[in-house]
């Protein structure tokens, strides 16, 4: 580990190895220019010792709150529920968090504020949305209006809180049905492990109380499906996406290769967009 830090290289730990996580741990250890992969945390060892074993340079194991000892960059790739005892650590050191788990930010904003006060740093990676550079430049004007229509198939909304409390039958849909029509804050709470592209959207935008969201279960769709709408007083912008599913249902495979896409510009002489 003395060796390869000689180099200058930015120690990156990531907290959850599930099909975020090991995508991102097999990127790092086959090599990301100036970055390292030095720790991750688990919840079963045993369950992740094959993939670990298996890396080039397997990684310290440590417990969540650890992590930023070990690490100049911590990748949160856990529930939602877990992101502040993630984050809180790295920030409190000074570190860097990337935050996958997006929506969970929303109710522990007074991170970015220890973030601040500390000389830490939370990224948050654009993940499904194409053009939120656009939304980003147009945020610096001024931003009429965001709203965005989000369709996805129906596994990828089993168990989703509104879905739960409202008793609503999914599984037996034949057509297209809206759940939800309210602002990105709601949709966040009510949706958590499918929404984080709404609340990265709101965060870049207007915010998450001015971010208008629709949200349909639709079993004629095998993707992913957003767009987004945007009128702002230096363009009138529309985005539509399709993501594949990853092994977990609930996440578009496009979302590891985002963070692996910013960890790449970390240490990158060529960086492209904002």
């Amino acid at each position: 580990m003395t060796e390869r830090r000689a180099s200058d290289e930015l120690r990156v730990a990531i907290a959850g190895l599930g099909s975020i996580g090991t995508k991102i741990a097999t990127a790092l250890d086959e090599g990301i220019a100036g970055l390292t992969l030095s720790a991750v945390a688990v919840r079963d060892r045993a369950k992740h010792q094959t993939f670990l074993s298996g890396l080039r340079h397997p990684p310290q194991i440590l417990p969540i709150d650890q992590l930023g000892d070990a690490a100049d960059i911590v990748v949160e790739c856990a529930p939602s529920s877990q992101l502040r005892a993630i984050v809180e650590p790295a920030v409190k050191r000074g570190k860097a968090a990337v935050v996958v788990s997006v929506g969970g930010l929303l109710d522990n904003f007074d991170l970015v504020d220890l973030a601040r006060a500390n000389g830490g740093r939370i990224l948050v990676p654009t993940g499904a949305l194409i053009g939120l550079d656009a939304v980003n430049a147009a945020a610096i004007g001024t931003i009429h209006s965001v709203k965005m229509v989000t369709r996805k198939p129906i596994d990828g909304l089993k168990g989703a809180p509104f879905i739960v409390q409202n008793n609503i039958d999914i599984v037996n849909l034949r057509e297209p049905l809206k759940l939800f029509e309210g602002t990105a804050r709601e949709a966040a709470k009510g949706f958590p492990a499918n929404l984080n592209v709404a609340v990265a959207l709101s965060l870049a935008g207007v915010g998450p109380d001015r971010t208008s969201v629709q949200i349909w279960a639709d079993p004629t769709v095998t993707r992913n499906v957003h767009r987004i709408e945007v009128e702002a007083d230096s363009a009138r912008f529309s985005m539509s996406i399709e993501n594949i599913p990853s092994e977990n249902p609930k996440t578009g495979l496009i979302t590891a290769l985002s963070v692996i896409a910013l960890l790449r510009k970390q240490r990158a002489t060529l960086s492209v967009g904002t």
